[in-house]
């Protein structure tokens, strides 16, 4: 059983008056402990695909099936609880909140949980201690650079144990020497970890890191 099954996935917009189509009838799957690059140029359903697998949007028609739940006959409400416990989400602008700190960013998905204070607590300093900034746990955004903002917003995404790890674009805005610092974390999360990871980047370097590439153009998978 894949992980991850889109099937018959249709998914169009309205502009005005002009139906606009993003896919339409896309069959694509995803095996679990898979870490796949998805390349294309711009308007190609890359970062659609990535919000349909999430539950953030969904399809005119078809099916999304994640783990085994079907993400898109699902209401707002089981949506919400379903993302919580087995979405992990970056995105290219790392969506910190300035007012907290590293620890508290990291904290935030654990708030909609169950879990005591004190397995928040212990789930924070894991994450952290996975991306090596256990000791920027009190720093805000602003005094961290661009490369420690991201893996903040890993350790964010990984805080929840999720089933699998979406990823927009996560070396977009960083320097060479960071965005190689942020693959092979991702790589380490998959190899060691054994984390699906699917990413969207246009970067071919950084596809490299994946263990497998797929190429859109205009919502159709090409070769």
């Amino acid at each position: 059983m894949p992980l991850v099954e889109l099937r018959s996935l249709a998914k169009s917009f309205q502009r005005d008056s002009e139906s606009i189509v993003i896919f339409d009838g896309l069959d694509l799957e995803f095996a679990e402990g898979s870490f796949t690059a998805l390349m294309g140029p711009s308007g190609s359903g890359k970062s659609t695909l990535l919000n349909l697998v999430a539950g953030l949007d969904r399809p005119t028609s078809g099916t999304v099936t994640v783990a085994g739940a079907e993400v898109s006959a699902m209401n707002p409400t089981e949506l919400a609880g379903w993302r919580a416990r087995h979405v992990g989400f970056v995105f290219q602008s790392y969506n910190l909140l300035p007012v907290l700190t590293a620890y508290q960013n990291i904290e935030l998905p654990l708030l909609l949980t169950r879990l005591s204070k004190a397995e928040r607590h212990e789930h924070v300093l894991t994450a952290l201690g996975v991306v090596a900034l256990t000791d920027r746990a009190e720093h805000f955004p602003r005094q961290l650079s661009g490369g420690q903002e991201q893996r903040v917003a890993i350790a964010r995404a990984l805080v929840s144990d999720p089933t699998i790890i979406l990823l927009d674009e996560p070396t977009g805005q960083l320097d060479a020497k960071s965005a190689a610092e942020i693959l092979a974390l991702l790589q380490r999360l998959n190899k060691e970890f054994h984390k699906t990871i699917l990413m969207v980047t246009h970067d071919p370097h950084a596809a490299q890191a994946a263990s497998a590439v797929l190429h859109l153009d205009k919502g159709v998978l090409t070769p």
